[in-house]
């Protein structure tokens, strides 16, 4: 296992230096409920994990900026210099970095010399749990840091998703970059994606632990997919507002919806309209049900969202059906589901500690019988978001 210390040992060794760097944590993210509805208007309900991203740097005197990952050791140290902060296909995944430190100094923050900043994570690869906000995220708390100066957190984040929009190119939202810029130990974040408005709910998982199971699917349809549910769910709108008032399906309630669903004029368009509004209420009633400490209906709500992403929006596939499935029959499971994109990627349960061990074979199993091969585990706490965390090192 990667101790905060041997990060630093990695660091002096890979940059020939007996300097001592500082160090700075942005986490990976779940969502635990509220799939699907961040582009219709609603609300999503994620939190930080205790697992993401390190970034160790430290400034040099020269304009030099010189990256390495101890995840793509095989690309060495990737250099290039303050005056040419430019995408560049070749540099991988030191652009996300890059892309930070180019519009962090673009925004009016003063970047006079160049660093040296090794970067490692502990996020699942492929697993739809975030690492490329984590590494903007990494990038911008470790240039506060560094730099010494201090950008707004919203502000931060929004360079983040604009990192990720303009200078990467992937058309993806900010509900990555807002709850890894904004998460709260042992809390999840009820966020409205499009005002950013958004309130902390308590997670007292006490004899719990959050299970992330990765079903090992390539999301190969994810992206499709995702366009052709988008699609649908604008023409739903359009079908609405001939006689509703409204700007997106999250400003429905679910009486509201039934009364009117009639107009939608495609059935398909209805079952994609249905998850979105209903999902919505669900992270509403999800906040609510966390407040009371009432674990057992918060579970209930998972249970139901992935029933619903299932056979109203079509997103799940085999996998992550079998994983669910699997799930809800053991014993100390409070509430499973898929989370992320679908069409693989990861599905989540809440499960009694004392029940993990039993409950990972005998998923695994299943699974594999079914599937063809094995699933993945990995038992998450509910983390702080991006900070430094030197002091607690030395």
């Amino acid at each position: 296992m990667m101790t905060e210390r041997n990060l630093i040992q990695e660091f002096q060794n890979i940059f020939q230096t007996e300097h001592m760097p500082s160090i700075f944590f942005a986490p990976g993210r779940i969502n635990l409920i509220g799939e699907h509805t961040d582009y219709n208007g609603g609300h999503v309900f994620p939190a930080c994990l205790s697992f993401g991203t390190y970034a160790v740097g430290r400034k040099r005197t020269d304009q030099k900026l010189r990256f390495y990952s101890m995840n793509f050791q095989d690309t060495g140290i990737i250099e290039t210099d303050l005056a040419d902060l430019s995408y560049n296909e070749a540099q991988t995944w030191a652009n996300y970095p890059k892309g930070m430190i180019s519009y962090i100094q673009e925004s009016g923050h003063a970047i006079e010399s160049g660093a040296d900043i090794l970067f490692y994570g502990n996020i699942p690869n492929g697993a739809g749990l975030s690492s490329s906000a984590s590494i903007e995220m990494a990038t911008g708390v470790l240039l506060e840091g560094l730099f010494d100066f201090r950008i707004d957190r919203v502000r931060m984040i929004q360079l983040g998703q604009q990192v990720e929009n303009e200078y990467i190119g992937v058309n993806s939202g900010i509900m990555d970059q807002f709850s890894i810029g904004m998460g709260k130990k042992d809390h999840a974040i009820l966020l409205n994606c499009q005002t950013l408005e958004h309130e902390y709910a308590p997670i007292a998982l006490k004899n719990h632990v959050i299970m992330i199971i990765n079903t090992n699917k390539q999301r190969t349809l994810a992206g499709s997919k995702y366009n052709e549910r988008r699609t649908q769910c604008e023409q739903a709108l359009a079908d609405l507002q001939t006689e509703l008032p409204i700007t997106s399906l999250g400003e429905l309630s679910k009486e509201k919806f039934d009364q009117h669903k009639h107009l939608i004029k495609d059935e398909i368009n209805v079952k994609r309209a249905r998850h979105a509004v209903y999902e919505n209420a669900r992270t509403v009633e999800a906040l609510e049900k966390l407040r009371q400490d009432d674990l057992i209906a918060f579970g209930k709500l998972m249970n139901e969202s992935h029933q619903s992403l299932r056979f109203d929006y079509e997103v799940t596939g085999i996998e992550l059906d079998t994983i669910v499935q699997v799930a809800w029959d053991q014993d100390g499971v409070m509430g499973a589901r898929m989370t992320g994109a679908g069409f693989g990627g990861c599905a989540i349960a809440i499960v009694e500690r004392d029940q993990v061990e039993t409950f990972k074979k005998n998923v695994n199993t299943i699974y594999r019988q079914a599937i063809g091969y094995d699933a993945t585990f990995y038992t998450a706490m509910i983390g702080d978001g991006a900070k430094e965390i030197t002091e607690g090192v030395l």
